[in-house]
Parts: C-alpha cells; sequence; structure tokens
C-alpha cells in the first residue's frame, strides 16, 4: 500500500527486556501523531509490528534479534491430538461477541488472572492497554453456566484476526485450557470471516512462555523480512 505522509519512527529509552533476563531492549514506535488505519496497521502488523493501546511499535534492540512477529496460516491449521481434545471439551461454553468497547465487569476477572499468572494485581489502564480509537476490536466472552470465565481481545484486518490478549479465571480458565482454546476458536472465526491468518504475537525461541505459539501448525515467523515456516516446539 501507499502512504499518504511520510511515517516517522522513533525509539524508546532502553529498558530490561520482559522475557530474556538480563537483557536490554527498546522498541520502535510509530509517531503517535500519525493517522493510523485499519488498513496502515495491517501493512505495518505484517511488517513486524504490534500494537498496544493507541502505540504501535516493534523491538528494536541493539544486540538482540530473538522477536520474532508471528503468523498462523488459518485455512492451513491441523490441530494437534490434544488441541482437537480442548476444543471438544469446551463446546459447552457460551461465547459471545462483544463490538461495543470494554466492560467494568471485565476489570475483577483480569484483576484475577494478574495476580495468578504475573503476581501483579495493578489493572488501572487496562481499557485503555487493550483498545485504541482507530481499530476494529472486538472482545469474545467465554461463559461456563452463566458465568464469565475468560475474555479474548481481537483485532480485525483485512488480512486477518490480531489476537491482542487472553485474560481468564485462574482456576477454570486452568481447567479448561482456555488459553488454547481462545487461539482455536480465533482460528476457526478468521475462517468464517474468510481471513487468511490469525497474528499472535511475538514468540522467541529461548522463552518457555513464549514457546506455545509454534504448537499451532502451520505457523510462520518473520525473519530477516521473510516470512518462514516454524518449526513445532516440544
Amino acid at each position: 500500500m501507499k502512504l499518504t505522509q511520510p511515517l516517522k519512527i522513533y525509539p524508546t529509552a532502553l529498558h530490561a527486556c520482559s522475557y530474556l533476563r538480563g537483557v536490554i531492549a527498546r522498541n520502535a514506535v510509530i509517531d503517535p501523531k500519525f493517522p493510523m488505519s485499519p488498513s496502515v496497521y495491517d501493512y505495518l502488523i505484517k511488517s513486524g509490528f504490534r500494537r498496544s493501546g493507541q502505540q504501535v511499535y516493534k523491538p528494536y534492540c541493539q544486540s538482540c534479534t530473538k522477536c520474532t512477529t508471528t503468523r498462523i496460516n488459518a485455512l492451513d491449521f491441523k490441530p494437534s491430538r490434544s488441541q482437537r481434545r480442548n476444543w471438544k471439551a469446551n463446546q459447552d461454553l457460551v461465547i459471545v461477541i462483544n463490538k461495543d468497547g470494554f466492560k467494568d465487569e471485565y476489570l475483577s476477572l483480569y484483576a484475577l488472572y494478574l495476580e495468578a499468572r504475573h503476581e501483579n494485581d495493578d489493572y488501572e489502564g487496562v481499557d485503555e492497554f487493550l483498545t485504541s480509537d482507530w481499530c476494529d476490536t472486538e472482545f469474545i466472552e467465554f461463559y461456563a453456566e452463566n458465568q464469565l470465565i475468560g475474555v479474548a481481545t481481537i483485532d480485525l484486518l483485512a488480512s486477518g484476526l490480531s489476537a491482542v490478549y487472553t485474560f481468564f479465571d485462574p482456576t477454570a480458565g486452568h481447567k479448561r485450557g482456555l488459553g488454547v482454546f481462545a487461539i482455536l476458536w480465533e482460528i476457526e472465526h478468521a475462517k468464517t470471516l474468510a481471513l487468511d491468518y490469525v497474528y499472535p504475537g511475538y514468540w522467541i525461541e529461548d522463552c518457555a512462555k513464549m514457546s506455545y505459539k509454534t504448537r499451532y501448525q502451520p505457523i510462520e515467523g518473520l525473519i530477516k523480512g521473510q516470512w518462514r515456516l516454524l518449526p513445532k516446539s516440544s
């Protein structure tokens, strides 16, 4: 696509990497004054960028290139045996697509998730983290016996769905493997919408927290400007 005006990109300050211990990181961020749109973001996500709130960024580290942006080929996706079991076990869930924005009732669920997964209960600003005023965002609500147990936030783009963030009840969600089911549902949703890809975010081979992404095959990584198939993790 052709941009209507120059795209300025700025480096952030150096900071400790959130994924690799002892590594110093920084990001490249798009000028916040640039008139972002879903079509521009679709172009940028295919070039390795992601969204966090209004900010569009990608890793820009001096001595490390291990962050790899990924995309799952929805049409060619072949679930593993365990993924098929997960899908079958969660067919009792009621799924609601909320297109009207962040709800206050999400806050307590998000706080529970943060406390269990990240030992942090600071949920202030979560609505700003998950949403933007220029992107078509949906909140996928998962209900078990009329109880909200999980929410997956996705952006709708021309080439696919971008998984922004998923959070869930630590007890019910863990038993059900709700994180796995959310990605499986997003892949099926992409097929329903005739979209090619699901973008699950960055993958780092040496980071255990990110290794799960290559269990969804076929998945590609953007390596040196080229999309290449990534091997399945153990």
